[in-house]
């Protein structure tokens, strides 16, 4: 269903394909697993790795999914399929088995659950987690306007280990 493929030949815009087609969050295990959807992040190099950076609120599902594994995904979905990334950022995995209601198909095929409908994918492993801190702030705009529920993002960086096109 994918191949793997190198991360430096992706023909891929980090901006665009996070901030504005958006991208589903994943961990959990064969089990259990949860997703969300998240228009913020990042990928490029840090600790001489290929990675991401993801920011998830402390009130969210998936955070305690993202906590307790090793690995998590992100998965780009074709534009067509907006109305269920739509979906799975809006309802919550604790009232309801969202992924089986959007109608999404969950893969187990590598370390971490991923979407068969997306057409990239990217297997990471976490290498750090920390929190947004309001003291650390330079601009107080950027408090007031994202942050009046004193909700500061977690940031999780993780190793993009495989990189999976269809």
């Amino acid at each position: 269903m994918f191949r793997q493929v190198n991360s430096h030949e992706l023909k891929f815009n980090p901006f665009k394909a996070i901030g504005e087609q958006w991208m589903l969050v994943t961990a959990g295990d064969e089990a259990k697993t949860n997703t969300m959807t998240a228009s913020w992040g990042g990928a490029g190099v840090l600790w001489n790795k290929d990675t991401v950076t993801c920011y998830i609120r402390p009130q969210r599902y998936t955070r305690e999914f993202l906590d307790a594994q090793e690995y998590f995904s992100l998965s780009f979905l074709p534009s067509h399929l907006r109305d269920k990334l739509t979906y799975c950022g809006i309802m919550s995995g604790r009232s309801e088995d969202k992924i089986a209601k959007s109608g999404l198909t969950l893969c187990h095929e590598f370390e971490a659950p991923c979407f068969a409908e997306a057409d990239a994918v990217f297997i990471c492993k976490k290498l750090y987690v920390g929190e947004i801190k309001p003291d650390n702030m330079l601009s107080p705009d950027i408090d007031k306007t994202f942050y009046a529920e004193k909700d500061y993002h977690l940031v999780y960086i993780g190793e993009v280990v495989r990189a999976l096109l269809k």
